[in-house]
């Protein structure tokens, strides 16, 4: 059976999309931990990010990398997070969260955006991404 991310990659569920390849997609978090945080998954469904093959793993950073420069430009933060956990959906991604402490990388806290919001926010990185 087909992940929720496979089916939002398909256009089956909606999404806010920020960025996409040939390989990979790029798209907010509907339960972000803070305004921009970006979801980054490989259109191939594999379950864990060690699985991939190193060439592929490889390819996964160097898209999570030019997203991450693209969050920079539209979300004033201190840096830009990057964490890989992987329990709560069984296909690799990469969450790239816009942070200024400790605390928005944790997932407890939790931003509530309007559509408009999330429309405007992927617009914005969108128009970084390179």
């Amino acid at each position: 059976m087909a992940s929720i991310f496979t089916k939002i990659i398909k256009g089956e569920i909606p999404s806010y999309k920020v960025a996409e390849n040939d390989q990979f997609y790029a798209f907010l978090d509907i339960n972000p931990n803070a305004k921009g945080h970006t979801l980054v998954v490989p259109k191939k469904e594999e379950n864990k990010i060690f699985d991939l093959s190193e060439e592929e793993y490889s390819a996964l950073m160097n898209f999570s990398y030019r997203v991450a420069k693209a969050l920079e430009k539209a979300i004033p933060c201190e840096r830009i997070g990057m964490s890989v956990v992987g329990l709560e959906v069984p296909h690799v991604h990469v969450h790239l969260i816009p942070i200024n402490s400790m605390a928005d990388m944790q997932f407890m806290k939790k931003e509530e955006l309007s559509s408009e919001e999330f429309v405007s926010l992927a617009a914005q990185i969108s128009a970084n991404f390179k």
